[in-house]
């Protein structure tokens, strides 16, 4: 049981990356799957979430209007679409799973499966 994320890497600001999690070892869409994100000395913080069920989709003020969070159940698999990327959206990113968390919920504790985390670097 597991989730791997993947995508990241640098890119200019205004580019864009496309970043995936890949749940293996259970359907992905019993659980509610979490985009957080960790910039240095910064503690980690929630991006966007997308439900379990029905595939409702939230967002941080931070990062609504330019990031589109989407699954693909017939791969198993997440994806977080970032356009417009900031420089302050540099961080390790890193998707989790929770058969708990209610809708837009980024309290850590209730994400009970993590992925590993990749690092996207924007560039100025």
């Amino acid at each position: 049981v597991q989730l791997q994320a993947s995508g990241g890497g640098l890119v200019q600001a205004g580019g864009s990356l496309r970043l995936s999690c890949a749940a293996s070892g259970f359907t992905r869409d019993d659980y509610a799957i979490g985009w957080f994100r960790q910039a240095p000395g910064k503690e980690r913080e929630g991006v966007s979430c997308i439900s379990s069920s029905d595939g409702s989709t939230y967002y941080a003020d931070s990062v609504k209007g330019r990031f589109t969070v989407s699954s693909d159940n017939a791969k198993n698999t997440v994806y977080l679409q970032m356009n417009s990327l900031k420089p302050e959206d540099t961080a390790v990113y890193f998707c989790a799973a929770s058969g708990i968390a209610g809708m837009g919920d980024y309290d850590e504790s209730k994400y009970e499966l993590w992925g590993q985390g990749t690092q996207v670097t924007v560039s100025s």
